[in-house]
């Protein structure tokens, strides 16, 4: 089970600050220490209801998570709403991807500070892009081989786990999981955001190909008519 986390301060800013047009999100919290905003905190709490009322055998019986603030916070509501008694496995390994030189920027900001890196960024696109200092998608995709082994080595067979973390690393478990090849994740990322605490399942079985049984599910959202809201990743424009 992938999770995006909850509605965050950063996604609000950021948000905002692309439609207005600002060079910066405003916001003078790190990236891993930005919160959940009120919205994102009713969320993973909607998210963890509709986990309390899986049956037993459908529920989560681990939990693995990215370190980042807003990450944490979802899974700790979303266990004690579901009432599930999990310690979350924290891995930096799920963290979101870092943006280096471009960190705090808007796509307005980027162009007008960094026209060079806005350039090269569009040449070498999404998956091969690396901000100074940052990341691209195929580096976060490396991070994510070395944690689905070792998550594959700690979990029993059978189990499920649940996986709370960020929008580029749940499209990047898929491409991963799936064998994608960079056109189809990037028509995919094209036509489809994942939105926050979505819920993706995930499957395989006795060692098989993994198959998506739900993606960007918000159903449990509109069940309990908390917003449902779309936030893309800072820089993924």
């Amino acid at each position: 089970m992938l999770v995006r986390h909850g509605e965050s301060e950063g996604n609000v800013a950021a948000t905002r600050a692309e439609r207005t047009g600002a060079e910066t999100l405003g916001i003078a919290t790190r990236d891993a220490d930005t919160p959940l905003s009120p919205t994102g905190e009713d969320q993973a709490r909607a998210l963890g209801a509709h986990l309390g009322d899986l049956p037993a055998a459908e529920r989560p019986d681990a939990v693995w998570c990215s370190p980042y603030v807003r990450a944490r916070r979802t899974a700790e509501l979303v266990l004690d709403k579901a009432g599930l008694d999990l310690a979350p496995v924290v891995d930096e390994r799920l963290r979101d991807r870092e943006l280096g030189i471009l960190d705090g920027l808007t796509s307005h900001g980027v162009a007008r500070r960094f026209p060079d890196e806005d350039a090269r960024r569009e040449r070498l696109g999404k998956m091969y892009y690396r901000p100074p200092g940052g990341e691209s998608w195929s580096d976060v995709a490396l991070r994510l081989r070395s944690l689905l082994g070792d998550l594959a080595a700690a979990e029993l067979p059978g189990r499920t786990v649940l996986v709370v973390c960020h929008d580029a690393v749940i499209w990047l478990l898929r491409y991963v999981c799936e064998g994608l090849t960079e056109d189809q994740l990037m028509s995919r990322v094209a036509e489809q955001s994942v939105r926050n605490a979505s819920l993706t399942v995930l499957a395989a079985e006795d060692g098989g190909p993994w198959r998506v049984e739900r993606f960007d599910d918000v159903g449990h959202l509109a069940a309990q008519d908390e917003p449902v809201t779309e936030h893309p990743g800072q820089g993924d424009e």
